[in-house]
C-alpha cells in the first residue's frame, strides 16, 4: 500500500512522460526534464501564448501585448466609437461610483485578474494580471503572466510601473475582489501598492443600476456576492446586450484555475491560450461598457435608450449630487415609451423623494399622484405615495378631508405593524381636527 506522501506526489507531479522518481527543473518559461529535453509536443509558454519573456532581478515572467486598432469591432461597436476625450478621461466618470475624487492626470487603466481561486487571502495568487488603456486611437492590452510563483515580486513591480502612470483605475467587481487581492500580494512582498490614492471606478455597481433587468439576469436578483460572482449582471451578458458580441468557445470561469495548475504541473501551456483570450475579451468589454456609461452621463438623460437606463442614470446623477440632471432623468424614465408599470412607479417615487428633499413640495405631490394613477402598481409604492400625500394635504395644503382619505387608503395596504399604528394615529388626529374644537365648559365663580 502506498504511503500518503506517495499518493500526494502522484497528484502534484504528473507521471506521464517522466520516469518514476526523476525530478524536474524549471527554466522560467516551462517545466523541463533534468536532461534539458522538452517533449516535442510541448512548446514553451512564450511560443504558445504569443508573448515575450521579461526578466527582473533574475526572475522571468511572460508579457503578452495586443493592440486593438480604432477600426476593430467588438460586435457592433468599434474601438473608435468608445474613445475618451483628448485629456484621457470623461469628466463625469467619478459619478459612476457616487461622489469621488476626480481622476488624476493620466490615462484610465482597466484591470482584470485571473486567479488561482476565489477565496482571496494570502493563498490566492493572481497568475494573470490584465491591463488595458487607450493609446493612439486604439486600445492597448498588456497581460502579465506568472509562469512560476518565485517570479511574483518581479511581476508585481512591472504592474506597478504601468499603474503609476494612470489617473484612474476601472475594474468590474474590483472593489471587493481584484484590488484587495492585488494589495494583499503587494503587502506580502513588502511593496507599496500603486493603487493607493488612485480614483477607482468599479463598473459592477453602476452597471447594475443601468442594465441589470435588461440583460435577462433577473433570477439572480438578491443573490449575495461571493468571490467574483457579479450577482445578476455578468460582464459577458452586458457584452452581448450592449455591444452585440457573442463569445464562441469561451472558457468557463470555473475551469481557469484548473488550467493554470495543469500548466504548473506539466509545463504545457496549450490550455492557457483560451484563458488569455478570455481575459482580453473581458478587458475590451470593460472598456466599452465603461465608455457607454460615461458617455451617457456626459450627454445627459436624452441619451438613455430605455426607461431602465434613464432610471439608472437618475440614480447615478443623484448620488453624484447633480440633482437637476437626476430629476430630468427620472422624468424621462417615467415617460419613456417602453416603461413598464414597475419602472414608472420607481421613477415617479425617485422623482418625488428627490423633489421633497429639495423642498419642491408641489412637484413631489405631483409625482406621488402619478403613482396612484398607475394600474397594478406594487402595494409598497402605493403605500408610500398615500402616506406622503396624507402628510402633504394635512400640513401644507390644510385639506384635512383629502388627507384623511389618503391616510385611510394607506391603512388598508399591507404594511408593518409600526406603519399601521402610525396610520391609525394619523387618522385619529385628523378626526379630532375635523370634529372641530371641543366645547369649553362654563367656569363657575
Amino acid at each position: 500500500m502506498s504511503s500518503l506522501a506517495d499518493r500526494l506526489r502522484g497528484i502534484v507531479t504528473p507521471l506521464e512522460g517522466r520516469p518514476e522518481g526523476r525530478p524536474r527543473q524549471e527554466d522560467g518559461d516551462a517545466f523541463i526534464e533534468d536532461g534539458g529535453g522538452r517533449p516535442s509536443d510541448r512548446p514553451c509558454a512564450a511560443e504558445t501564448l504569443g508573448g515575450e519573456w521579461r526578466e527582473l532581478r533574475g526572475q522571468r515572467f511572460l508579457v503578452i501585448d495586443r493592440k486593438y486598432p480604432p477600426g476593430h469591432r467588438h460586435g457592433e461597436i468599434a474601438v473608435a466609437d468608445t474613445l475618451p476625450p483628448e485629456h484621457g478621461c470623461w469628466s463625469r466618470l467619478p459619478i459612476l461610483n457616487g461622489p469621488a475624487a476626480p481622476p488624476r492626470d493620466g490615462r484610465m487603466l482597466f484591470i482584470d485578474l485571473e486567479t488561482t481561486g476565489l477565496a482571496g487571502g494570502a493563498g490566492t495568487y493572481a497568475f494573470l494580471v490584465g491591463c488595458a488603456w487607450y493609446q493612439d486611437g486604439g486600445l492597448r492590452v498588456r497581460q502579465f503572466f506568472l509562469s512560476n510563483f518565485s517570479a511574483e515580486r518581479a511581476l508585481l513591480e512591472a504592474v506597478a510601473e504601468i499603474a503609476g502612470l494612470c489617473g484612474a483605475v476601472v475594474t468590474y467587481n474590483g472593489k471587493s475582489f481584484d484590488l484587495p487581492l492585488m494589495e494583499t500580494r503587494f503587502v506580502l512582498h513588502r511593496l507599496e501598492t500603486p493603487f493607493a490614492g488612485v480614483p477607482h471606478v468599479d463598473m459592477l455597481h453602476p452597471a447594475r443600476r443601468l442594465w441589470r433587468r435588461d440583460v435577462g439576469d433577473s433570477d439572480n436578483v438578491g443573490r449575495p456576492l461571493t468571490g467574483r460572482n457579479t450577482s445578476g449582471c455578468q460582464l459577458s451578458s452586458l457584452e452581448e446586450s450592449l455591444c452585440g458580441h457573442v463569445r464562441e468557445g469561451d472558457v468557463p470561469g470555473f475551469q481557469i484555475p484548473a488550467r493554470y495548475f495543469h500548466f504548473v504541473r506539466t509545463g504545457d501551456a496549450r490550455g492557457l491560450d483560451a484563458v488569455m483570450e478570455h481575459n482580453r475579451l473581458d478587458l475590451v468589454s470593460l472598456a466599452m461598457v465603461t465608455a457607454r456609461a460615461a458617455q451617457m452621463l456626459e450627454d445627459g438623460p436624452s441619451a438613455a435608450r430605455t426607461a431602465r437606463e434613464a432610471l439608472g442614470m437618475g440614480r447615478l446623477y443623484e448620488r453624484g449630487g447633480m440633482t437637476i440632471e437626476a430629476r430630468a432623468a427620472f422624468l424621462r424614465a417615467a415617460e419613456h415609451r417602453d416603461a413598464d408599470t414597475l419602472t414608472c412607479a420607481e421613477a415617479w417615487r425617485a422623482y418625488a423623494v428627490l423633489s421633497r428633499r429639495e423642498r419642491r413640495f408641489a412637484d413631489a405631490a405631483a409625482g406621488w399622484r402619478q403613482i396612484l394613477g398607475l394600474p397594478r402598481c406594487p402595494p409598497a409604492i402605493v403605500r408610500d405615495a398615500s402616506e406622503a400625500l396624507a402628510v402633504h394635504h394635512e400640513h401644507r395644503l390644510r385639506d384635512l378631508q383629502a388627507a384623511r382619505g389618503f391616510a385611510l387608503q394607506s391603512l388598508y395596504l399591507n404594511a408593518t405593524r409600526s406603519r399601521q399604528e402610525a396610520a391609525q394615529h394619523r387618522l385619529a388626529r385628523l378626526d379630532r381636527k375635523l370634529s372641530g374644537p371641543a366645547p369649553v365648559a362654563a367656569t363657575l365663580f
